[in-house]
């Protein structure tokens, strides 16, 4: 392609883009990343498994236990990242996975990443789950006790690997901090491979300081065997780790094998799990929440605000059906934030409502007892933002721990009249949004929580057949008549569901004019509580037949009769006058 059909297809690109609105632009610009990621993957793969190829003979047979593609998730060996504060962990997560899910900013003093996140990477044609962990910070007299506290949710989530890449910092040299990591993954008492990987090695040939090679030659006093120079940002070195994982990940993939065979087949419940997202506020309880529905202390939590920054998405089975749960960062206003972790978290934290299907809101009950308003400016542009994308919302107020007992009975009560009474003020449109009121400290609420999800969640897919629709949609307009001007105005006269999720409605309107959006939230509001489906936003589309469209054309008036030919008045008018004669 030359240069002016380069610049031509571009700009005929820009032109479709700026075309598109709203819902169709961001489909057209998802697919257009999507093919990207799909190429930038299929090429890399390619890249490593030609090169290993080359360097070390022709690619071992496929009848080996090596984990490839079609391997299950749940029976993939799964490997974690370790290592001190700012060595490219997340950087490296990312390289594997292929995608920009884990934060990575340079702050040699913030430590972006707080909780273990897990991914499936793609190495060649290896596949294995790949987990991201915060910076360990074992030193007693450390200042920072939030990274001392993830270091128990480290240690929890190693127990449960089949591997770990130890990584350092090739530009920064061995650190203590890293004789202190090695000390502690010894403690562990773990009989599994650990593999030493010095980052941050880009440029190792043309290294004149030599900085690089004296940490990977001061790498082997922690005892953990040859380190492997890798560059996490620019993607080299992936071919020997490719080589050096490949055994330790078959032994794995055998061993999984060997202990599942007599394990229970999984259930599967439908090809589309429940999509759960955790949003609200800084310091509202929304980890504490997540661990309290997953029984385990799973991620982060403290008095601090602010604690989580990435967006934890966690797989679990409740009452034998697959829900994945994502806890977001605290949901802020984008005039608050600027730049660094925080404008990351809260990308991260829209992207992941919007793959949500029902989104949980949680609120403050502390704060709503003293406050005069139950729901802050930023709450309420939250939850009128997730209806708009047509998404369930089910409305959790936490900590009513602090609001028991006979002193706070009045206070208590406020809140639970509050409420419901603030949601139906601000979101009048979407009757019977369910609110939960819950304390997630003592575990209280779970069920709850669960069984509201799962209602909204049903609401959220159902469909209704056509016949069932149009008999009610005439009962509804015999119980409320609409006059037509000149009886001639629009008058909806058939309706169909064309999709769920959430439901959609069209409408088929005759006659000239348009509906007005009046009759088309009527509609809506009697669907919703005809057909039990309150709580989920209802879309209604009016769109006209072709006997509409004509009586559109003719500005309303009536519908001009056919002019009949010489010929076939002739053959008409003495029947007409014999019919008139007798």
């Amino acid at each position: 392609m030359s240069e002016l059909d380069a610049e031509e297809e571009s700009t005929r690109q820009e032109a479709m883009s700026e075309e598109l609105s709203g819902e169709e632009e961001i489909k057209w610009q998802n697919n257009k990343l999507g093919d990207m990621i799909q190429s930038e993957e299929s090429n890399d793969d390619k890249e490593v498994l030609n090169e290993v190829k080359n360097r070390r003979g022709p690619k071992r047979s496929t009848d080996d236990n090596v984990p490839g593609v079609g391997t299950r998730i749940d029976m993939l060996p799964r490997v974690m990242i370790v290592g001190r504060p700012n060595v490219g962990k997340s950087a490296l997560f990312n390289r594997l996975t292929k995608r920009r899910e884990a934060l990575v900013y340079n702050t040699p003093q913030g430590h972006v990443t707080r909780d273990v996140r897990e991914g499936v990477a793609k190495l060649g044609d290896l596949r294995f789950v790949v987990c991201d962990t915060a910076g360990l910070e074992t030193q007693e007299d450390s200042d920072n006790n939030v990274l001392i506290r993830t270091a128990g949710l480290t240690a929890a989530a190693l127990s449960q690997c089949h591997l770990a890449l130890f990584l350092l910092d090739g530009r920064a040299g061995l650190q203590p901090w890293d004789k202190e990591v090695g000390n502690w993954l010894r403690k562990q008492n773990l009989s599994i491979p650990v593999v030493l990987i010095v980052n941050k090695s880009e440029g190792l040939q043309s290294d004149a300081t030599g900085t690089i090679l004296a940490t990977i030659g001061e790498a082997h006093s922690l005892g953990f065997g040859e380190p492997i120079a890798l560059s996490a940002e620019t993607g080299e070195g992936l071919t020997d780790l490719y080589a050096t994982l490949r055994p330790m990940l078959a032994d794995a993939q055998e061993l999984i094998n060997t202990s599942r065979e007599s394990a229970p087949e999984e259930i599967i419940d439908g090809p589309l799990p429940l999509q759960l997202a955790i949003a609200g506020r800084p310091n509202v309880g929304k980890s504490t929440i997540l661990n309290s529905l997953l029984r385990e202390e799973r991620v982060l939590t403290g008095p601090e605000p602010g604690l989580t920054r990435d967006a934890v998405r966690v797989k679990f089975n409740y009452d034998n059906k697959t829900v994945y749960l994502v806890d977001t960062a605290g949901w802020m206003q984008r005039t608050h934030i600027t730049e660094g972790p925080a404008a990351l978290s809260a990308m991260h934290a829209r992207r992941s409502v919007m793959r949500s299907n029902v989104v949980v809101l949680v609120l403050d009950g502390q704060e709503i007892a003293k406050a005069k308003k139950s729901m802050l400016q930023s709450e309420v542009a939250l939850a009128r933002w997730v209806t708009q994308e047509g998404r369930g919302l089910v409305v959790v107020v936490n900590k009513m721990d602090l609001l028991k007992g006979k002193d706070h009975a009045e206070l208590r009560n406020k809140v639970m009249k509050a409420v419901p009474e603030e949601v139906n003020s601000i979101l009048p449109q979407i009757e019977g949004i369910p609110i939960v009121f819950v304390s997630a400290l003592e575990g209280k609420g779970r069920a709850a929580i669960m069984r509201k999800v799962f209602e909204s969640y049903e609401r959220w897919n159902v469909r209704l057949p056509t016949a069932k629709l149009n008999n009610w949609l005439q009962k509804v307009l015999s119980r409320h008549p609409r006059k037509a001007e000149g009886g001639y105005g629009a008058k909806m006269r058939y309706i169909t569901q064309v999709k769920a999720r959430p439901p959609t409605f069209i409408v088929f309107v005759t006659g000239a004019g348009d509906i007005e959006e009046t009759d088309l939230r009527f509609v809506a509001s009697a669907l919703r509580e005809d057909f039990d489906l309150g709580g989920i936003p209802i879309r209604v589309i009016p769109r006209h037949t072709r006997r509409g469209l004509r009586a559109v054309e003719n500005n309303g008036g009536p519908r001009p009769r056919r002019i009949l030919s010489t010929k076939s008045q002739g053959s008409q008018l003495p029947s007409l006058k014999r019919a008139v004669v007798d």
